[in-house]
């Protein structure tokens, strides 16, 4: 044996690696500054850094002038459904994404039949058959269809919530909260990272913070995170995180504040205010930190303009009351008064030219898709309000908005931020098929890059080592991703070259679907993704579980 081991190892020495990236400046990922050094790679994962000229490889990458980097982590991605339709994600990987984290709060898993049969203009609008009712079996369909990224999911309150309570406004009794406490438990056996809410979406505003604070208690035992799109991200912002923070503590569990913003007018320039309330929740001893996507704009379901109380029962019961004159009056009297009970976007942009219609599932509405609701009341010579609740009508509340609810000088705030990482928050996409019959956010395209674009080469607000953190070692670390997120020996080979100073958005709001600019190779577990700044179809993505 003791003379095998040498053996052994100068056999592994010898072995010519799958590929070496020479001539880079790397860029590892914990925000050191660059270094020069070739990188190889050998069954999926970093083999060896260092001087590598010599060294045997099956394929070499000449990096010469670009930087090499770990690839790029999306802490809120949206995928889980559209990863279906089009397993390679072009949108995604053409920013540099190797790994998307998805599920806020109504997920993919579990399911059963009343769900399906409430939401099936969204099943239908993508023409995906659900095969699955678990995470196991959905987890199973990605490995076997295989997948461009990889991808992670939470488990979501608001799913868990349907599975027992459907969509109704009521408290769950002790015996329904331990069934859906048991779905937790469950989801996260088969794979889930954690607990998900987003609280401004009927029927999450239902759930009470004694609700929420058990099921995330759940999913701590099996080491899982809390991430929340939280009850209100406008006036109310600070009792918002204060009931994030509530559950953090009283579950014992990191907490990720998705997409972070001071939403609405009146509240812009408040964030400083939000962020020196982060930074006091984490000198107590909280786990906490938050993510943004870098854009003054949101995009959502149309719907949540609705008030919550008008979406109990679901989807059809909200519809009925927009039909119902007298029901249809207490919803307008409602939009057009400013209260603090609850999130009304309505009153948050500066007027009806805010909101510009981005998907719709109504083949007589798609020429609707890029227009402001302004626009479309003044073509249709209506109120704009009727004009919003006639579309939700008319496209049976699947409607998506982009809404202009932001200010830049907050959003830039924000993203300096140290604990701050980087979500895409939009589902991947494509320019063909029915994805690209939609009209997104540009950030669905761009949000990468952008930040490289704008906030590194142009505003010099971050440094490129200090923006390739965000985007990398940072989500890993909040995620527990021991094997991702930075360039070193024995981690998965996720990796990506670009030259730093052209790589570029190009999606704009007028015109969102656009690939970006500039990552010449992307890499997802050692396999190009990306070559040569064309997409290769390869599907080396993996189902990342906790």
């Amino acid at each position: 044996m003791p003379i095998l081991l040498p053996i052994l190892l100068f056999a592994a020495a010898a072995s010519p690696y799958d590929l070496v990236i020479r001539n880079g400046h790397v860029i590892d990922g914990t925000g050191s500054p660059w270094y020069a050094a070739d990188v190889g790679i050998r069954a999926g994962k970093i083999a060896q850094i260092g001087r590598l000229a010599d060294a045997p490889a099956r394929r070499t990458i000449d990096a010469r002038g670009m930087v090499v980097g770990p690839g790029f982590i999306d802490m809120l991605g949206q995928s889980e459904m559209t990863i279906l339709v089009n397993p390679h994600l072009p949108s995604k990987i053409f920013q540099g994404i190797t790994t998307e984290i998805t599920g806020e709060g109504s997920t993919i898993a579990p399911l059963n039949d009343a769900i399906l049969k409430a939401d099936h203009v969204a099943w239908e609008h993508y023409g995906v058959q659900a095969t699955w009712r678990t995470f196991r079996d959905y987890f199973a369909r990605l490995r076997k269809q295989g997948v461009g990224i990889n991808l992670a999911s939470y488990v979501g309150a608001t799913q868990v919530r349907r599975m027992v309570l459907g969509d109704d406004d009521r408290a769950p009794s002790a015996a329904e909260l331990e069934r859906m406490k048991a779905l937790v438990h469950d989801a996260m056996r088969e794979g889930a990272v954690g607990l998900s809410t987003s609280l401004q979406y009927a029927p999450a505003p239902y759930a009470k913070t004694a609700e929420l604070i058990a099921l995330a208690a759940e999913a701590a035992k099996l080491g899982g995170n809390y991430a929340s799109h939280i009850r209100d991200e406008s006036n109310a912002i600070i009792p918002a995180l204060d009931e994030a923070f509530r559950i953090g503590r009283e579950a014992r569990v990191p907490v990720e504040i998705w997409h972070l913003k001071a939403s609405g007018k009146s509240n812009w320039g408040r964030m400083p205010e939000i962020v020196a309330h982060i930074e006091a929740a984490r000198k107590s001893g909280l786990d906490v930190a938050a993510d943004t996507y870098g854009y003054p704009a949101a995009f959502n379901s149309f719907s949540a303009v609705i008030p919550p109380w008008a979406h109990d029962g679901g989807d059809q019961k909200m519809i009925g009351r927009l039909k119902d004159p007298a029901m249809r009056a207490r919803i307008r009297k409602d939009l057009e008064t400013p209260s603090s009970e609850w999130n009304n976007e309505w009153q948050q942009v500066k007027g009806p030219e805010s909101f510009v219609v981005s998907a719709v599932q109504n083949p007589k509405l798609i020429p609707l898709q890029g227009k402001s609701i302004a626009e479309i009341a003044r073509l249709w010579n209506k109120d704009p309000i009727d004009t919003a609740f006639d579309i939700l009508i008319e496209d049976e509340a699947f409607t998506m908005v982009g809404m202009f609810i932001m200010d830049e000088p907050d959003v830039a705030f924000a993203i300096r931020q140290p604990w701050v990482s980087i979500c895409n928050d939009s589902q991947g996409s494509a320019l063909d098929g029915v994805l690209g019959k939609e009209h997104p956010h540009p950030r669905a395209f761009g949000t990468f890059p952008r930040i490289l674009r704008k906030y590194v080469r142009e505003e010099k607000l971050l440094t490129l080592e200090d923006a390739i953190r965000k985007f990398t070692s940072l989500p890993a670390q909040r995620m527990r991703f021991a094997d991702r997120g930075v360039l070193k020996a024995g981690m998965w080979a996720d990796v990506v070259v670009f030259d730093p100073e052209t790589v570029r958005d190009l999606a704009t709001f007028d015109q969102p679907n656009q690939l970006s600019e500039g990552m010449r190779f992307v890499l997802v577990n050692g396999v190009p993704v990306i070559e040569e700044g064309k997409m290769t179809n390869a599907l080396p993505g993996r189902v990342l579980t906790r």
